[in-house]
C-alpha cells in the first residue's frame, strides 16, 4: 500500500510528538476526521492550505483503515476516522520552501 501524507505546522507536530497520537489539526477537529493527501495531491494541499508558511513537517502515513471520499471537484482524498498514532508514521521530514512554494523533490 502506498503511503499517504499529512502536513503539520510546527506546534501541531510538537503536540503529536509529545502525546504519541493526535486528532489532527483544527480543521480535522472541526470536520471530524483527519485530512490526508495522496502523493499526487499533497503539493496542491500545501499550496492551498499552507501557502507562505515555513516550519512545516511532512509525514508519510501507512494506515490501512482509510476512507476515500470526494473533495475538490470530485477527486478522492484519504480520510482517517480515528486518532493518528505515532505507529502510523513511516517518516516525518521538514517541508522546505523555496521561491514562494514548498519543495517536495525527493519526499514523495
Amino acid at each position: 500500500m502506498d503511503p499517504v501524507y499529512k502536513i503539520f505546522r510546527a506546534e501541531e507536530w510538537a503536540l503529536f510528538e509529545a502525546a504519541g497520537e493526535t486528532a489532527g489539526a483544527p480543521i480535522d477537529h472541526a470536520d471530524g476526521f483527519i485530512h490526508l493527501s495522496s502523493a499526487t495531491q499533497v503539493a496542491e494541499t500545501a499550496a492551498r492550505h499552507f501557502a507562505g508558511e515555513d516550519g512545516l513537517m511532512l509525514l508519510a502515513i501507512a494506515a490501512e483503515d482509510l476512507t476515500w471520499e470526494p473533495s475538490r471537484g470530485g477527486a478522492l482524498f484519504p480520510h482517517l476516522y480515528r486518532m493518528l498514532r505515532a505507529a502510523d508514521v513511516l517518516w516525518a521530514k521538514p517541508l522546505p520552501r523555496r521561491d514562494g512554494g514548498h519543495v517536495f523533490d525527493g519526499l514523495v
